[in-house]
């Protein structure tokens, strides 16, 4: 006989298997990140389709077969409908799913990621939030999840010399993890980037998870674009470490 896990779960992606199945990556509040299949869940009359799309939050019972753990039952809990209705929150959705899964990896639950991605859905199905604002969330996103997995930046102090920053001329190193100060990007063959006090400020509010002064924080757009070049630039270092 089987066992039967039931719990709560984030679907992160699907894929289509076989002619009817397909695989979904949920990360579950109980169990950390799996892999289930959802057998004939294409099929119209499927009593699971209702449940499991993506970054629906559903309730869902598995059990362990042979190969894959195998869904057999998927309640909707939310469905984020807003985020749904927007081009610019449904791609943020996306690249936070597809981070996530990046870099999440094992089943192992942790009940801060759980938590980063619950608040992180439901203020982007905040119907309140700007374009900018929502761009801003995928950030938040971003170097907290980064945070959590151990990566999180040196922002308070030179990660070469240790001396405190500064707001002079600043540069963001991926191989020394964080900020290096003028004087020491001299002396540094790692590659570098120019970071400007604004976006190492912008960073450590995004840190702070304080949400009353994120939602009133006014970021210009070419400082948008100057994170988003930072993002990606620690992304990538992050991502070549872990896979």
């Amino acid at each position: 006989m089987f066992t039967h896990y039931r719990t709560q779960g984030f679907i992160l992606k699907k894929v289509d298997n076989g002619e009817a199945d397909r695989l979904f990556t949920v990360y579950t509040k109980d169990f950390g990140k799996l892999e289930l299949l959802a057998k004939a869940v294409r099929k119209i009359k499927s009593k699971l389709r209702a449940g499991l799309e993506l970054f629906y939050l559903s309730e869902i019972e598995f059990i362990q077969g042979k190969t894959h753990k195998t869904l057999t039952d998927a309640i909707l809990i939310n469905n984020f409908k807003n985020l749904r209705k927007d081009l610019t929150r449904l791609t943020i959705a996306y690249k936070i799913s597809e981070v996530f899964d990046r870099l999440v990896r094992g089943q192992e639950f942790d009940k801060k990621l759980w938590q980063l991605l619950n608040e992180t859905f439901t203020k982007l199905n905040d119907c309140q939030l700007s374009i900018v604002n929502c761009q801003l969330l995928y950030h938040y996103f971003l170097w907290n999840l980064i945070s959590l997995l151990g990566y999180q930046p040196g922002l308070y102090r030179c990660s070469l010399c240790q001396k405190r920053l500064v707001p002079e001329k600043l540069y963001f190193s991926a191989k020394e993890g964080g900020i290096i100060c003028n004087q020491c990007q001299k002396k540094t063959k790692s590659e570098t980037l120019i970071v400007s006090p604004d976006i190492v400020k912008i960073i450590r509010i995004l840190l702070k998870k304080d949400w009353a002064f994120l939602g009133k924080l006014k970021v210009e757009i070419k400082d948008l674009n100057l994170l988003r070049t930072i993002s990606n630039y620690y992304l990538s270092e992050v991502l070549e470490q872990t896979e």
